[in-house]
């Protein structure tokens, strides 16, 4: 046998070993953990604060969105009480007018009627 075909023995079999050691959870050992603990606090200590700004961003983003609906609920209520408003200084002013002209007019809580040509043909 030759050097060489023992250095490709050593490479296989080392390649099989380093799986079957990661595998079994071997080259995870206790040293590692305490060597790498804090590096592993700090980690999970930040994943945690991700998750929490996450949280706390959608959190806002869905208050955002209520509070626009809202908002435009509001704005279209005061568009309806701004015209309701304009509607009544404007009949306001003109019942002022007519007074002050003494037209004699008055104001009908009532719409006028509608007069239609059929019940003048079904006398006929």
């Amino acid at each position: 046998m030759s050097v060489e075909g023992k250095s490709d023995k050593k490479k296989k079999s080392s390649g099989r070993g380093w799986v079957s050691e990661l595998r079994y959870g071997r080259t995870l050992s206790i040293e590692f953990f305490r060597n790498n603990a804090w590096i592993m606090i700090i980690i999970v200590v930040i994943l945690l604060a991700l998750m929490g700004l996450r949280y706390k961003t959608r959190t806002k983003m869905s208050e955002i969105k209520q509070l626009t609906v809202e908002l435009q609920r509001a704005e279209s209520n005061k568009l309806q009480e701004k015209a309701l408003y304009m509607s009544l200084i404007r009949e306001t002013e003109m019942i002022k007018m007519v007074r002050e002209k003494n037209l004699n007019l008055q104001f009908q809580e009532q719409p006028p009627y509608e007069l239609t040509d059929t019940i003048i043909r079904d006398n006929r």
